[in-house]
């Protein structure tokens, strides 16, 4: 049966490693290298069998049984034997063979609880039983076990032992216990048991539990004061703490150090000198290191990959990206999220889809910073479906939501409320932020919600969702991106007293000085807000600038009319160095343009690719047509459009219709609508200034025509309304508004005031009362349009002396142009208005717009 059980064919030749001898009624002759030479645990077992039946297993071959036993991988009858061998210090080895086996397999708790039968067992652990318990102490933590083990490591005298002292700083740095890792530490150099694997422990501990500087201290102190030459693993343990202090200088030298000891051939050693270099900024030096590496493996891709990705060179994140493809090497979720993030950043979304597309049919698993960046890219390209179906692998794969493996809360959720509002589904965004309880709601929950509100969907909503912060119990607070988001919307409003209170709170919680973009959306809000002389102070006090700055304040000065100012600010920009592009100069001309300043307008626009090397877009196309225009120069602007070096855009034609339309020039204006039809542009605005100019020359049947196309092509004329800013918040109207509890009072103001400007000389312009009625109901039409009765109001509810801000959501009348002006020389309140173009600051009969409007 043996035989059988053995050598299951008959007629195979006897084992190889089974002497025939083995099976006689002698006893065989089993020696040790006998035993070491099976292959398989049954075969083991035999020979084991064999011993007891002949009465020969003698406490060496019991010995030699076990460590055969371990060597196959069956521990259980390794621990049956070891039971019954006798305590001595030779046996000691086994069971710290067994215990190192279990920990090498993961079987942490097992090897533990070897741990524990073998000192019930009486047996003496010795300094290699203790560095395995205590390594396996700290892969699960289990601090409690460790502490009673180094204990027993003092009462059995090996307190002294060196490898035992650094696995226990080793064990101790694992479990998060930082002083009593430095506790042993200290302890070993009283006992003069130090070495350099002891200062690796210890500075390992600094470095892992957050105390980088103190990591770097103990580097010092073990090269200078006690003079220990660092290794490749001092290297690795130091120079991420470098990289956390953006101390690239001892970062260079430890470079040097690893150049010269040539330790700079280890891979793991060029990894952290590639991550310190690109976490401090510095990825010119990092490419240099990684290019030198001889060997390189997924991480040293990933550390330029995500280097590149922190400081925006979102170009070298594909150009990396597409090179690791090229040459084969297999990606993990790291590469492909960065290469993803690196695509959104740029603005390439549908790329980012295709590259989430290659990664799940290469097999590799997205988490959740891998959702993240595909999410922005279908916000970054308005991709809403690819959005939704991101949305739903989500749900369906096991994917929080609201929380990551990062232990960050919200990110998925947060990036898919931001994904939402940008591709404009902004009730889809506020349903996923209400589906967020309020105590789990971050900062940036709240931001992503009111930045979605301010830009694409509801400025009062943003507003309000922005109070409803300040009364929430649960410690929430703006941060600078809230605050910036909020101006948006208070600068979209002309909601200066709101923009004001911001101001002010951010001056009063932000710890530093307020950040520089929060300044820069100061400088804007105020702007649009009409009080340019605050966005100046704002711009004034700053200590550092940016372009962005400099736009902004120059932006700003150009909607006011301040044609000259905003010319100085470019010119000083200029000087400073600042770099000045495409968007710069198209400030410049819309400065100019509604300043009236001609020559300086057309001088800046023939200087663009000489002077600044800009070469001239659509929009600085369109500026120069509306600038021509404007001063009536409609044959230049013409001339213009036709010596454009790429087909004229419906922006351009546009904006010669609206020149169009100041100096009635009707066969014109009909061949640019004629132009914008052709280039399938179905803008409310052409229709309107098409039928405003048949209007003004009394072709009632063309209006006729065009409003009939409009119905025909479903284009819907947008309704102007006018809000104005009281000191109880603002309030709106629409043409004709009766809906007002104070309208009669409204109406009365409005009536008297009229006659008033009548007496001194103002005469209706009824060619704006753009309707073909007769004279007087023209007058009436005129009297009811929105920015009269905002005016009215305003002068109802505002204190004496008091700004009236008013604000219309389309091109202000000429009429109340008129009317405004002739108001401003009877009241004690400039009237700032904002319209859809610029500007119109009415103060003792005068407007700064100085016709150019």
């Amino acid at each position: 049966m043996i035989r059988r059980h053995v050598i299951p064919n008959a007629a195979a030749k006897p084992h190889q490693y089974l002497k025939p001898s083995l099976f006689s009624t002698s006893p065989p002759e089993i020696t040790p290298p006998f035993i070491h030479k099976c292959k398989t645990v049954s075969q083991v077992k035999l020979i084991h069998g064999k011993l007891i039946s002949f009465g020969i297993l003698t406490l060496n071959r019991t010995s030699h049984l076990i460590s055969t036993y371990i060597s196959l991988g069956s521990s259980s009858s390794s621990v049956s034997l070891l039971r019954r061998f006798p305590p001595s210090d030779a046996g000691v080895y086994h069971w710290n063979s067994l215990i190192r086996f279990y920990g090498e397999n993961g079987r942490f708790s097992e090897s533990l609880s070897l741990f524990r039968l073998m000192h019930s067992l009486s047996w003496t652990p010795d300094n290699y039983t203790f560095p395995f318990v205590f390594k396996a102490c700290g892969e699960i933590s289990l601090v409690s076990y460790g502490a009673s083990a180094h204990a027993l490591s003092r009462v059995t005298g090996f307190n002294s032992n060196v490898f035992v002292g650094n696995a226990l700083v080793a064990m101790y740095t694992r479990c998060g216990c930082l002083g009593d890792a430095r506790k042993v530490f200290d302890e070993m150099s009283v006992n003069g048991v130090w070495d350099v694997v002891s200062w690796n422990s210890i500075i390992e501990s600094y470095a892992k539990l957050g105390k980088p500087k103190t990591a770097v201290e103990m580097f010092r102190r073990m090269t200078n004061e006690f003079g220990f030459r660092p290794d490749d693993i001092t290297l690795v343990n130091v120079i991420p703490p470098c990289a956390s202090l953006g101390d690239h200088s001892l970062g260079k030298q430890l470079h040097g150090f690893a150049i010269r000891s040539e330790i700079i051939e280890n891979m793991f050693v060029g990894n952290c000198l590639v991550d310190m270099y690109a976490k401090c900024g510095m990825m010119d030096e990092a490419n240099t290191v990684f290019l030198n590496m001889r060997l390189k493996d997924v991480v040293s891709w990933n550390v330029m990959v995500a280097g590149y990705s922190e400081i925006g060179r979102f170009d070298d994140v594909v150009r990396l990206f597409e090179k690791m493809r090229e040459e084969k090497i297999k990606m993990d979720v790291v590469t492909w999220s960065a290469a993803i993030s690196g695509y959104a950043q740029r603005g390439l979304g549908y790329e980012a889809l295709g590259v989430f597309r290659q990664m799940l049919s290469s097999g590799v698993k997205p988490n959740e910073v891998t959702l993240i960046s595909v999410l922005s890219g279908c916000a970054s390209v308005g991709a809403l479906m690819h959005g939704k179906e991101i949305h739903c692998y989500a749900i369906k794969h096991p994917i929080d939501l609201c929380r990551n493996v990062h232990g960050d809360d919200n990110m998925v959720i947060n990036q898919l409320i931001d994904m939402y509002a940008k591709c404009k589904e902004v009730d889809t965004a506020r349903a996923m932020f209400d589906s967020v309880p309020p105590v789990d709601r971050d900062v940036v929950t709240w931001t992503v919600m009111i930045g979605g509100y301010s830009q694409h969907g509801d400025a009062n909503k943003a507003l309000q969702l922005f109070s409803e912060m300040f009364e929430q119990d649960y410690q929430t607070r703006p941060n600078g991106f809230t605050i910036s988001c909020a101006l948006v919307a208070c600068a979209s409003l002309a909601a200066l007293r709101i923009g004001k209170q911001i101001h002010a709170y951010a001056l009063r919680n932000q710890k530093n000085a307020v950040p520089l973009f929060v300044s820069n959306c100061l400088i804007d809000m105020y702007a649009k807000c009409g009080d340019i002389g605050k966005g100046r102070l704002v711009f004034d006090s700053m200590t550092e600038r940016n372009e962005v700055t400099w736009t902004s304040v120059m932006t700003g000065y150009g909607m006011h009319g301040y044609g000259e100012e905003a010319l100085g600010i470019f010119n000083e920009m200029w000087k400073m160095g600042f770099n000045l592009d495409g968007v710069t100069l198209l400030v410049v001309l819309y400065a100019c343009s509604h300043s009236g300043m001609i020559d300086e307008g057309m001088e800046y626009f023939n200087r663009m690719e000489t002077d600044f090397g800009v070469s001239p877009g659509q929009e600085h196309y369109a500026c120069m047509v509306d600038l021509l225009g404007r001063a009536g120069r409609l044959d230049a602007a013409l001339r213009l459009i036709e010596e454009m070096p790429m087909e004229p855009p419906p922006v351009v034609w546009v904006a010669l219709l609206s020149c169009c339309r100041i100096h009635g020039k009707v066969e014109l204006g009909e061949y640019a609508a004629k132009k914008i039809t052709e280039l399938a542009s179905n803008n409310d605005g052409s229709y309107t200034l098409l039928s405003n100019i048949y209007a003004n020359a009394g072709r009632w049947k063309d209006v006729a025509r065009v409003r009939s196309l409009m119905r025909h092509k479903g284009v819907k004329k947008r309704p102007g309304c006018s809000w104005v800013e009281g000191s109880k918040g603002t309030t709106t109207f629409f043409v004709g508004d009766k809906t007002h509890p104070r309208a009669n009072e409204i109406y009365q103001v409005l009536s008297d005031h009229m006659q008033r400007i009548k007496d001194i000389g103002y005469v209706p312009e009824k060619d704006f009362a753009l309707h073909d009625v007769d004279d007087e109901e023209k007058g009436d039409l005129l009297l009811e349009h929105s920015e009269k009765l905002a005016l009215a109001y305003g002068i109802l509810t505002t204190s004496q002396g008091a700004a009236i801000r008013i604000t219309k959501n389309l091109r202000v009348c000429g009429d109340c142009h008129t009317a405004f002006t002739y108001i401003s020389r009877i009241i004690d309140h400039e009237i700032i208005l904002r319209d859809s173009s610029r500007f119109h600051h009415f103060k003792n009969g005068m407007c700064s717009c100085k016709g150019y409007w």
